[in-house]
Protein backbone atom coordinates (compact mmCIF):
# COMPACT_ATOMS: atom_id res chain seq x y z
CA UNK A 1 0.00 0.00 0.00
CA UNK A 2 0.87 3.80 -0.89
CA UNK A 3 2.05 5.58 2.11
CA UNK A 4 -0.44 8.05 2.81
CA UNK A 5 2.38 11.23 2.71
CA UNK A 6 2.91 10.47 -0.32
CA UNK A 7 -0.52 10.44 -1.50
CA UNK A 8 -1.58 13.32 -3.48
CA UNK A 9 -4.72 14.99 -2.06
CA UNK A 10 -7.39 15.44 -4.35
CA UNK A 11 -10.76 17.71 -3.12
CA UNK A 12 -14.14 15.78 -4.40
CA UNK A 13 -17.44 18.08 -4.09
CA UNK A 14 -20.08 17.11 -2.23
CA UNK A 15 -23.61 16.79 -3.11
CA UNK A 16 -26.21 18.53 -0.09
CA UNK A 17 -28.72 15.94 0.41
CA UNK A 18 -31.33 15.14 2.91
CA UNK A 19 -31.04 12.29 5.33
CA UNK A 20 -34.09 12.97 7.62
CA UNK A 21 -33.52 14.19 9.64
CA UNK A 22 -30.53 16.22 8.88
CA UNK A 23 -28.97 17.67 5.77
CA UNK A 24 -25.59 16.32 5.18
CA UNK A 25 -22.78 17.11 2.71
CA UNK A 26 -21.60 13.58 1.08
CA UNK A 27 -19.91 11.93 -1.97
CA UNK A 28 -20.58 8.46 -3.65
CA UNK A 29 -18.39 5.59 -1.97
CA UNK A 30 -17.94 4.08 -5.85
CA UNK A 31 -15.74 7.70 -6.19
CA UNK A 32 -13.96 7.94 -3.57
CA UNK A 33 -12.54 4.77 -3.73
CA UNK A 34 -11.61 4.60 -7.45
CA UNK A 35 -9.94 8.04 -6.40
CA UNK A 36 -7.84 5.82 -3.53
CA UNK A 37 -7.54 2.06 -5.52
CA UNK A 38 -6.91 3.27 -9.21
CA UNK A 39 -5.77 6.85 -8.69
CA UNK A 40 -3.49 6.37 -5.84
CA UNK A 41 -4.25 9.71 -4.36
CA UNK A 42 -6.44 10.36 -1.29
CA UNK A 43 -9.81 12.13 -1.41
CA UNK A 44 -10.88 14.86 0.94
CA UNK A 45 -14.44 15.81 0.53
CA UNK A 46 -15.21 19.30 0.26
CA UNK A 47 -18.74 20.50 2.12
CA UNK A 48 -20.73 23.01 0.10
CA UNK A 49 -20.61 25.58 2.26
CA UNK A 50 -19.77 28.74 0.04
CA UNK A 51 -21.53 30.88 2.56
CA UNK A 52 -19.32 30.40 5.49
CA UNK A 53 -16.23 29.40 3.07
CA UNK A 54 -14.09 30.25 0.43
CA UNK A 55 -13.61 27.53 -1.95
CA UNK A 56 -10.55 29.20 -3.86
CA UNK A 57 -8.92 28.38 -0.01
CA UNK A 58 -9.16 24.72 -0.63
CA UNK A 59 -7.20 24.80 -4.40
CA UNK A 60 -4.19 26.12 -3.15
CA UNK A 61 -3.57 23.19 -0.35
CA UNK A 62 -5.16 20.34 -3.23
CA UNK A 63 -2.95 18.39 -5.71
CA UNK A 64 -5.73 17.72 -7.78
CA UNK A 65 -9.91 18.46 -8.11
CA UNK A 66 -12.44 15.48 -8.74
CA UNK A 67 -16.37 16.03 -9.76
CA UNK A 68 -18.40 13.57 -9.68
CA UNK A 69 -21.91 13.00 -11.17
CA UNK A 70 -24.83 13.32 -9.12
CA UNK A 71 -28.58 12.56 -9.43
CA UNK A 72 -29.28 16.50 -9.30
CA UNK A 73 -28.83 19.02 -12.38
CA UNK A 74 -26.97 21.75 -13.15
CA UNK A 75 -29.47 24.47 -12.37
CA UNK A 76 -29.90 25.82 -15.97
CA UNK A 77 -30.14 29.58 -14.87
CA UNK A 78 -26.33 29.03 -14.84
CA UNK A 79 -26.84 28.63 -19.06
CA UNK A 80 -29.91 30.85 -19.77
CA UNK A 81 -32.42 28.53 -19.43
CA UNK A 82 -35.33 27.83 -17.14
CA UNK A 83 -35.65 24.67 -15.04
CA UNK A 84 -38.19 21.57 -15.64
CA UNK A 85 -40.61 20.74 -13.18
CA UNK A 86 -39.58 17.17 -13.00
CA UNK A 87 -35.85 17.61 -11.81
CA UNK A 88 -33.90 18.00 -9.37
CA UNK A 89 -31.62 20.58 -8.65
CA UNK A 90 -28.47 21.07 -6.09
CA UNK A 91 -27.45 24.69 -6.09
CA UNK A 92 -24.92 24.62 -3.21
CA UNK A 93 -23.68 21.99 -4.80
CA UNK A 94 -23.77 24.26 -8.38
CA UNK A 95 -22.01 27.15 -6.18
CA UNK A 96 -19.31 24.92 -4.97
CA UNK A 97 -18.45 23.32 -7.99
CA UNK A 98 -18.19 26.39 -10.39
CA UNK A 99 -16.26 28.41 -8.01
CA UNK A 100 -13.75 25.37 -7.58
CA UNK A 101 -13.37 24.80 -11.73
CA UNK A 102 -12.72 28.43 -12.18
CA UNK A 103 -10.12 28.24 -9.59
CA UNK A 104 -8.41 24.95 -10.54
CA UNK A 105 -8.42 26.97 -13.93
CA UNK A 106 -6.62 29.52 -12.66
CA UNK A 107 -3.72 27.40 -10.83
CA UNK A 108 -3.44 25.03 -13.85
CA UNK A 109 -4.79 22.02 -10.76
CA UNK A 110 -5.52 18.33 -12.58
CA UNK A 111 -8.72 18.17 -13.29
CA UNK A 112 -11.23 14.93 -13.94
CA UNK A 113 -14.63 15.17 -14.01
CA UNK A 114 -17.82 12.62 -14.55
CA UNK A 115 -21.51 12.93 -15.71
CA UNK A 116 -22.69 15.85 -13.42
CA UNK A 117 -18.88 17.11 -13.41
CA UNK A 118 -18.45 16.78 -17.12
CA UNK A 119 -21.67 18.95 -17.22
CA UNK A 120 -20.54 21.14 -14.84
CA UNK A 121 -17.98 22.28 -16.67
CA UNK A 122 -19.22 22.79 -19.66
CA UNK A 123 -21.43 25.19 -18.08
CA UNK A 124 -18.37 27.04 -15.84
CA UNK A 125 -16.92 27.66 -19.23
CA UNK A 126 -20.39 29.01 -20.71
CA UNK A 127 -21.53 26.70 -22.66
CA UNK A 128 -25.19 24.77 -22.33
CA UNK A 129 -26.75 21.83 -21.87
CA UNK A 130 -29.93 20.09 -23.29
CA UNK A 131 -31.83 19.24 -20.33
CA UNK A 132 -33.33 16.22 -21.60
CA UNK A 133 -31.71 14.30 -24.13
CA UNK A 134 -34.31 12.00 -24.44
CA UNK A 135 -36.35 14.53 -26.31
CA UNK A 136 -34.39 16.26 -28.14
CA UNK A 137 -34.67 14.64 -32.12
CA UNK A 138 -32.01 12.11 -33.52
CA UNK A 139 -30.53 11.25 -30.28
CA UNK A 140 -30.86 7.91 -28.79
CA UNK A 141 -31.40 7.01 -25.61
CA UNK A 142 -28.90 7.74 -22.96
CA UNK A 143 -30.96 7.22 -19.65
CA UNK A 144 -30.67 4.00 -17.65
CA UNK A 145 -33.55 1.47 -16.77
CA UNK A 146 -33.84 1.94 -12.81
CA UNK A 147 -36.01 -1.12 -12.88
CA UNK A 148 -32.92 -3.00 -14.00
CA UNK A 149 -30.37 -4.21 -11.36
CA UNK A 150 -26.90 -1.42 -11.25
CA UNK A 151 -24.82 -4.12 -13.10
CA UNK A 152 -27.15 -3.48 -16.21
CA UNK A 153 -26.93 -0.46 -15.24
CA UNK A 154 -23.47 0.53 -15.63
CA UNK A 155 -23.04 -2.20 -17.75
CA UNK A 156 -21.46 -1.06 -21.76
CA UNK A 157 -24.52 0.97 -23.44
CA UNK A 158 -22.61 2.49 -26.69
CA UNK A 159 -19.62 3.04 -28.07
CA UNK A 160 -17.90 6.51 -28.30
CA UNK A 161 -15.41 7.92 -31.30
CA UNK A 162 -12.02 8.96 -29.62
CA UNK A 163 -10.30 12.12 -31.37
CA UNK A 164 -7.48 11.10 -33.15
CA UNK A 165 -4.70 13.08 -31.58
CA UNK A 166 -6.98 13.68 -28.38
CA UNK A 167 -5.66 13.10 -24.83
CA UNK A 168 -8.40 9.91 -24.51
CA UNK A 169 -6.62 8.24 -27.55
CA UNK A 170 -2.94 8.94 -26.14
CA UNK A 171 -3.83 7.46 -22.66
CA UNK A 172 -5.77 4.06 -24.28
CA UNK A 173 -4.01 4.10 -27.27
CA UNK A 174 -7.55 3.21 -29.42
CA UNK A 175 -9.77 4.85 -31.51
CA UNK A 176 -13.09 3.74 -29.94
CA UNK A 177 -14.50 2.81 -26.36
CA UNK A 178 -17.61 0.88 -24.96
CA UNK A 179 -18.81 2.90 -22.36
CA UNK A 180 -22.36 3.00 -19.81
CA UNK A 181 -24.62 5.79 -20.04
CA UNK A 182 -26.74 6.73 -17.46
CA UNK A 183 -27.75 10.54 -17.99
CA UNK A 184 -30.68 12.38 -19.08
CA UNK A 185 -28.60 15.79 -20.27
CA UNK A 186 -25.73 16.68 -22.21
CA UNK A 187 -23.83 19.10 -23.75
CA UNK A 188 -26.01 21.29 -26.15
CA UNK A 189 -23.27 24.19 -27.16
CA UNK A 190 -19.31 23.66 -25.95
CA UNK A 191 -17.86 25.69 -23.60
CA UNK A 192 -14.96 28.22 -24.21
CA UNK A 193 -11.76 26.60 -24.03
CA UNK A 194 -13.05 22.96 -24.80
CA UNK A 195 -12.33 20.13 -27.10
CA UNK A 196 -14.23 17.74 -27.67
CA UNK A 197 -12.27 14.40 -27.05
CA UNK A 198 -15.13 11.54 -27.89
CA UNK A 199 -18.75 11.08 -29.25
CA UNK A 200 -21.60 8.77 -29.27
CA UNK A 201 -22.94 7.96 -32.62
CA UNK A 202 -25.28 10.26 -32.34
CA UNK A 203 -22.53 13.01 -32.62
CA UNK A 204 -23.34 13.75 -28.88
CA UNK A 205 -20.23 15.20 -27.47
CA UNK A 206 -18.98 12.51 -24.57
CA UNK A 207 -15.82 13.71 -23.17
CA UNK A 208 -13.82 17.05 -23.39
CA UNK A 209 -10.42 18.43 -22.22
CA UNK A 210 -9.68 22.10 -21.08
CA UNK A 211 -7.19 22.81 -24.01
CA UNK A 212 -5.15 25.06 -22.21
CA UNK A 213 -4.26 22.72 -19.26
CA UNK A 214 -1.83 20.50 -18.20
CA UNK A 215 -4.60 17.46 -17.44
CA UNK A 216 -8.22 18.54 -17.18
CA UNK A 217 -10.27 16.07 -18.68
CA UNK A 218 -14.58 15.50 -17.95
CA UNK A 219 -16.29 12.51 -19.75
CA UNK A 220 -20.55 11.68 -19.71
CA UNK A 221 -19.68 8.41 -19.16
CA UNK A 222 -19.48 6.92 -15.10
CA UNK A 223 -15.69 5.30 -15.21
CA UNK A 224 -15.40 4.92 -11.58
CA UNK A 225 -17.67 1.72 -11.30
CA UNK A 226 -15.88 -1.30 -10.41
CA UNK A 227 -12.73 0.45 -12.04
CA UNK A 228 -10.59 -2.48 -11.17
CA UNK A 229 -12.56 -4.50 -13.30
CA UNK A 230 -12.22 -1.97 -16.61
CA UNK A 231 -8.71 -2.16 -17.46
CA UNK A 232 -9.51 1.26 -19.92
CA UNK A 233 -11.29 3.03 -17.23
CA UNK A 234 -8.64 2.13 -14.89
CA UNK A 235 -6.39 3.60 -16.76
CA UNK A 236 -8.10 7.33 -16.83
CA UNK A 237 -7.92 7.45 -12.91
CA UNK A 238 -4.31 5.92 -13.11
CA UNK A 239 -3.50 9.07 -15.57
CA UNK A 240 -5.26 11.14 -13.14
CA UNK A 241 -3.26 10.41 -10.76
CA UNK A 242 0.31 10.55 -12.60
CA UNK A 243 -0.75 13.94 -13.21
CA UNK A 244 -1.83 14.93 -9.90
CA UNK A 245 1.55 13.21 -8.26
CA UNK A 246 3.33 15.47 -10.87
Amino acid sequence: MQPERARPLVGVVCDVKMVPPHVFHMAGDKYLTALAQAAGVTPVLLPALTDLLDPTSFVSRLDGLFLTGGYSMVHPRHYGAAPLPDQAYDERRDALSLALINAALDRDLPLFAACRGFQELNVALGGTLHQALHEVPGLQEHRENKDESLAQQYAPAHPVALTRGGLLQQILSTDTLEVNSLHVQGVATLGGGLEVEATAPDGLIEAVRVAAMRFALAVQWHPEWQVMNHPQQRQLFEAFGDACRA
